[in-house]
């Protein structure tokens, strides 16, 4: 009997089980009254404490590692774990579910004392089985899932889509186009919410703001572009992207428009990788604080591991806009 099973038969989260078990005083009455019968009823017995046996390894899992951003996240989580004298074992799922079973399978062998999931493939039965096996887990946005029982760390994703789309506003623009992510991943929708928050605040229909879904790579930036384009007689006067690396597959495309930036269009993006301070022309972003996610991930899942709890399961740490080179007034009304 886990501590997973008996928070199902409970009707309650795990976290509420943990606290429990260690005495918190944050259980309601009669929450605790019926938790503790069903650990009375089943013979749940506590394993020895993880300290004991760990491993020293924690598991970091990608669902690909070809993302600039996963790279931000990485020395994020190695920052810490290095520090802490722990090893970091990095795993990417290619966003299909046998390799993520394979994962669980050789994550089982070597005992890894916590996992890191910076994805939204794996399926429900390996969470369960992450729970079952009483593995920590601390998911880290862009793709956290909202049913993930598990604490999780992420970005002020509407206050910053909301900041993206008020500076382009303040510019002057009204003819604006927006490259969405993929509205599966809760990051996504919070940015695009944020940006048609911003929208209505300033009288603008979103309505009648054109938008094109991509999936955060260059590809579908551009892809998404050249589509946004040819949609209207006139061109937009500037571009909102929700990820960098779609606002860099923007930028080729309306270069093979013939179309300049900012002098014919403004470009913003959303999370302000390394190289958007280095493209041509700089690129105006979001800040997302991937590096600072990736070592806050870490430490939580490390307090985890040790036996610790944490002091909250959801954690959102602040975005900002970063003003550069691509976006400017409009040229023409």
């Amino acid at each position: 009997m886990t501590i997973g099973a008996i928070a199902k038969e409970a009707g309650v989260s795990v976290p509420t089980v943990s606290r429990v078990l260690n005495g918190r005083s944050d259980v309601a009455p009669q929450t605790r009254a019926r938790v503790e019968e069903l650990l009375r009823r089943r013979g749940y017995r506590r394993r020895p404490s993880r300290s004991r046996t760990r491993a020293r390894l924690i598991d970091l899992v990608f669902p690909d590692l070809d993302s600039p951003w996963a790279v931000e996240i990485l020395r994020g989580v190695e920052d810490v774990t290095h520090a802490a004298g722990v090893g970091t074992v990095v795993s990417a799922t290619h966003r299909r579910a046998e390799p993520a079973r394979q994962w669980l399978h050789n994550l089982r062998a070597r005992a890894s004392d916590g996992v890191i999931l910076v994805t939204s493939t794996l399926e429900s039965p390996l969470l369960t089985e992450l729970q079952r096996h009483d593995i920590p887990l601390v998911a880290v946005d862009p793709v956290g899932g909202p049913t993930l029982d598990a604490p999780t760390i992420g970005a002020t994703n509407w206050a910053g889509g909301l900041a993206a789309m008020e500076h382009v506003l303040a510019l002057g623009h009204r003819r604006i186009a927006i490259i969405a992510g993929p509205p599966e991943v809760l990051c996504s929708r919070a940015r695009l919410d944020g940006y048609r928050a911003a929208l209505a605040a300033a009288g603008v229909d979103s309505r009648e703001v054109p938008v094109k879904e991509g999936d955060f790579s260059n590809q579908s930036g551009f892809d998404c572009a050249r589509a946004l384009l040819s949609m209207a007689p006139e061109p937009p006067t500037a571009i909102v992207a929700s990820s960098d690396q779609m606002a860099f597959g923007a930028y080729e495309a309306l270069r093979q428009r013939g179309l300049r930036i900012p002098d014919d269009i403004t470009v913003v993006g959303f999370d302000d990788l390394p190289e958007s301070r280095w493209s041509s022309p700089p690129l105006t972003t979001v800040r997302q604080p991937l590096a600072e996610m990736g070592a806050l991930a870490a430490r939580t899942v490390l307090r985890l591991a040790a036996g610790e709890d944490v002091d909250s399961p959801r954690v959102e740490l602040a975005t900002s806009l970063i003003e550069r080179e691509s976006s400017a007034p409009p040229a023409r009304a």
